[in-house]
């Protein structure tokens, strides 16, 4: 039950990263990938489907941190308390300009909340990034490996972000925007193979990050040199996804995390409640990643 619970923390992690991935990216790379005003409303009609749909798995895995492994919340918040308000300011920002800009009428109200995405997407990225490289170094503290780690996590969160613009910003008026994030891909994916080198260099004196990483680590490693190579999206969609991916079982292989045994009535009572709704968060998870494939629908709700 410990191993399927295990398991069950390291999905939840996974499954928001590469969902989040996504609309996060995307919204980092506003600014580059939309010019003009109706260019900014595509993007924003881009994300709306799946930051909703994110923040499901963010619940569950805070739920599933906080009912089956205490010790491991306790460990989180008292080694990343500075990190977790930036978080939660990123979030409450980013989903304040989606739900907000288009509320009122006017160009001016609509720029406020558009910066309001970009900034809250930065800093989402960089608070999960400094978060991943806390959890594996086992200190939250500015130092040669979490800086870089934390900088390579948000250069995954745009590649991520320009994999998904580039097939959800494809039209016949919004063609320069999907075409950007293509060409993106290809440098934002080499950027942060860099500092994968950098961070796997800065990681050989850190405690705990050994041949259990090598192997997730490789894989991003030829992920991203995949994807650096190629020419549009092509098959960026799922080489992305991998390699957000990655760090989330980085923190599972080599965090160092202090697990303690699950006691068998709260494991028996969690699973009860969460085994109806995985298979459905599963389902919707498979189809929000194959609209990816469809260019988002026309502005309407959320734009």
């Amino acid at each position: 039950m410990d191993v399927l619970s295990s398991l069950l923390l390291v999905l939840f992690v996974v499954g928001y990263l590469v969902l989040a991935g996504a609309d996060v990216g995307l919204g980092m790379l506003m600014p580059r990938v939309a010019r003009g005003p109706g260019q900014r409303r595509r993007v924003v009609a881009a994300i709306a489907p799946y930051f909703l749909a994110t923040e499901v798995w963010l619940v569950a895995l805070v739920g599933v941190l906080a009912g089956m492994f205490p010790s491991v919340e306790h460990h989180v918040v008292e080694r990343l308390w500075p990190v977790l308000p930036a978080l939660a300011a990123g979030l409450l920002v980013r989903d304040a300009g989606l739900w907000l800009r288009s509320r009122v009428p006017g160009a001016a109200w609509a720029a406020l909340w558009d910066g309001a995405v970009v900034a809250g997407s930065w800093t989402l990225a960089l608070s999960w990034g400094w978060i991943l490289a806390a959890l594996i170094a086992g200190d939250a503290g500015a130092t040669l490996f979490t800086v870089p780690c934390a900088l390579t996590v948000a250069a995954l969160f745009a590649l991520r972000g320009a994999a998904f613009g580039a097939e959800r910003l494809v039209g016949e008026s919004d063609a320069e925007s999907a075409d950007v994030a293509a060409r993106d891909t290809r440098r934002i994916a080499a950027a942060a193979l860099a500092g994968c080198l950098v961070t796997a260099a800065a990681a050989v004196p850190v405690a705990g990050v050994g041949a259990a990483a090598l192997l997730p680590a490789v894989l991003l490693a030829a992920c991203l040199a995949a994807t650096a190579g190629l020419s549009g999206p092509m098959l960026s969609r799922h080489t992305s996804a991998v390699a957000i991916a990655v760090p989330g079982v980085l923190v599972a292989v080599a965090g160092g995390l202090p697990v303690a045994p699950i006691p068998e009535a709260t494991a028996v009572l969690v699973w009860s409640v969460l085994t109806p709704a995985i298979p459905v968060m599963l389902i919707g998870q498979v189809w929000l990643y194959r609209m990816t494939r469809r260019p988002s629908p026309a502005p309407g709700f959320f734009a």
